[in-house]
């Protein structure tokens, strides 16, 4: 898969995975969901939700195709 999260967007993510995971400790532990998806979504470089609408943040793969 083409990755389509640039590294703004990843620095983003890992930060929004960090918050999940203090509120995992300090509220619920169901906060742990949103936390893995944001930290894997930022680890793998490729977000779903992004595929059907065509956003691509990662600016180095545009490059490449010009």
């Amino acid at each position: 898969m083409k990755k389509n999260v640039g590294k703004t967007d990843s620095y983003i993510r890992y930060a929004l995975g960090v918050v999940f995971i203090v509120l995992a400790f300090v509220w619920t532990w169901w906060m742990l969901i949103p936390a893995a998806i944001a930290v894997g979504t930022a680890f793998l470089g490729v977000c779903p939700l992004y595929l059907p609408f065509g956003i691509n943040t990662n600016k180095t793969d545009s490059k490449k195709e010009e």
